[in-house]
């Protein structure tokens, strides 16, 4: 579905990206089996462009996108999401006030040049390198 985004969203009133599932079929890896779970990689350069694709659709067709699952919840990814113009966070109550801290904390406009060029990589060094750079705005 997240390949089409764009079909969806001008037939509904909102997307919802599910982090958990998006990931694991996207790169074949079962996060629970622990022999492979090393693989399972939100960062994944195939994951962010699914994840990109969908809120582009979403903005596109002035619909909102949220996102549920690990990924939502997780402080590390709260910026990225941010530039990447995520604005509705579904998580564990566990993570909700330090992610609600940093969302009122980033200024997107200083976020969505970083995270348009994280998109362009896909060497993973260099990916982590640049969201280590977005978590420092």
């Amino acid at each position: 579905a997240a390949l089409t985004a764009d079909f969806f969203a001008a037939r509904l009133d909102f997307l919802s990206i599910g982090t958990n599932d998006l990931i694991q079929y996207t790169l074949a890896i079962d996060r629970i089996d622990d022999e492979v779970n090393y693989l399972y990689d939100p960062l994944h350069p195939a994951v962010l462009a699914l994840i990109h694709r969908v809120i582009e659709a979403g903005a596109n067709a002035g619909i909102p996108v949220s996102m549920c699952g690990e990924m939502a919840g997780d402080p590390l990814y709260t910026r990225l999401l941010l530039g990447l113009g995520l604005r509705d966070f579904s998580m564990l109550p566990t993570t909700l006030l330090e992610v609600k801290s940093i969302i009122t904390g980033s200024d997107t406009r200083q976020l969505r040049p970083l995270t348009e060029e994280l998109l362009l990589e896909f060497e993973p060094g260099r990916i982590r390198a640049l969201l280590a750079k977005i978590a420092e705005i």
